[in-house]
């Protein structure tokens, strides 16, 4: 009996094309609407997940503020203090850094001079365009060479052949510096940015270029197992015993990532609420059609009564025929909603992620609405007088 009244229905709805297009119409543009919004709100959360991926989702950076007697103590050494006081640390990279002018022939810009130990660029997952890093070597020796971000080789040497010349950066006097290497260009995210920054041994920034009390940040690696976001609340607690809570910050890329998540979660989630108001206007153009098939077909319900159908049976033909109609409209909705949602997110350049939530919710819905709408011209239909329904003209 349940496949007969699909089969009804279906019958129904092929025979009336364009009144059923129409009733249609809302949960096709409500259903499209919702899915195309949750598609769209995993695609973005995606994205910004995999652009924070370039400044290390499992670093924590460690920044002083200001410089007094509580922050004197964050030096190079106390990079050891958090590996053995936190847990989860791997590898904790103390920099320096400040601005210089640097010249190279009549070429002048002023630029961000960083000091880095050697495994900085291995750690940071730093690819080279041209020459070798600096390492552990120069570093102890304090040997003035220097590694140029992606974008300062282009605006210094715009023909190529950065490495081996010698580059001048000015602090108090002009000191030139060998170039080794040349990074490969990587994209930029926030609190992360490599192509316009000339790297330089640490120990040679402290003696030769400016003399360092503290450093500017602790890079912080977070050992393979642990949670970031863990790790980083730990790393607060230790540094509130140690300088007190207004003496640094810490940013860490997974706590951007989980709050972008969280912001992403709940405006998509407000967008696909008001989406799916068009499924109650949807549904009420469904009641709409029920209703007129029902005046449509008195005469064949009368006569399926005389023959003995129940109220029952008649309720549950046009239950069927609601709930039928509205899935079918959810189906073309998922297609309709992700194929708009597949054009936006190509058009803004992101990978689309495919929220099979929504589709679960969409199918879950549209049933609901034809059981809400469709109750009521079902249980009129089953209630007609079996007498007076045949003699309806």
């Amino acid at each position: 009996m349940f496949f007969e009244n699909i089969k009804l229905a279906l019958s129904s709805m092929f025979a009336n094309k364009m009144r059923t297009f129409l009733s249609l119409l809302g949960i096709v543009i409500g259903v499209g609407s919702v899915v195309a919004i949750l598609n769209l709100g995993e695609s973005a959360s995606a994205s910004i997940s995999d652009s924070m991926q370039v400044g290390g989702i499992d670093m924590v950076n460690v920044m002083p503020i200001g410089s007094n007697r509580e922050t004197a103590i964050l030096d190079e050494e106390f990079s050891q203090n958090f590996v053995k006081n936190v847990e989860g640390i791997s590898v904790v990279l103390p920099t320096v850094s400040s601005s210089a002018t640097v010249r190279y022939g009549q070429e002048i810009m002023t630029s961000s001079i960083t000091g880095v130990t050697s495994d900085y660029f291995e750690e940071n997952n730093l690819e080279l365009l041209d020459g070798r890093f600096f390492s552990a070597e120069d570093n102890i020796t304090r040997r003035q060479v220097v590694v140029l971000g992606h974008d300062i080789a282009e605006d210094l040497f715009p023909t190529g052949g950065a490495v081996g010349n010698y580059i001048s950066i000015f602090r108090n006097q002009a000191k030139k510096y060998l170039v080794v290497g040349v990074l490969d260009e990587k994209d930029t995210t926030i609190g992360s940015s490599y192509n316009n920054v000339l790297f330089i041994p640490y120990n040679t920034y402290d003696q030769r270029f400016r003399s360092v009390s503290q450093v500017s940040s602790y890079i912080i690696k977070v050992s393979e197992g642990y949670n970031s976001i863990d790790v980083s609340n730990k790393v607060e607690d230790y540094l509130d015993t140690v300088v007190g809570s207004s003496n640094y910050t810490v940013y860490s890329p997974a706590q951007i990532v989980e709050m972008a998540g969280e912001v992403t979660t709940i405006f998509t989630s407000f967008l696909a609420a008001i989406a799916a108001i068009s499924l109650v206007v949807g549904g009420i153009g469904i009641m709409n059609i029920m209703l007129v098939s029902v005046i449509e077909r008195t005469r064949e319900i009368g006569i399926r009564k005389a023959l003995g159908a129940t109220p029952k049976t008649i309720r549950g033909q046009f239950l069927v025929e609601a709930i039928t109609l509205t899935l079918f409209g959810g189906i073309i909705g998922i297609i309709f909603g992700g194929f708009v949602s597949y054009v936006i997110v190509n058009a803004a350049g992101w990978a689309l992620t495919f929220s099979w939530t929504a589709v679960v919710l969409a199918l879950g819905f549209s049933t609901l609405v034809g059981v809400f709408f469709g109750w009521y011209p079902a249980m009129k239909a089953s209630k007609l007088d079996p007498i007076a329904a045949l003699s309806y003209e």
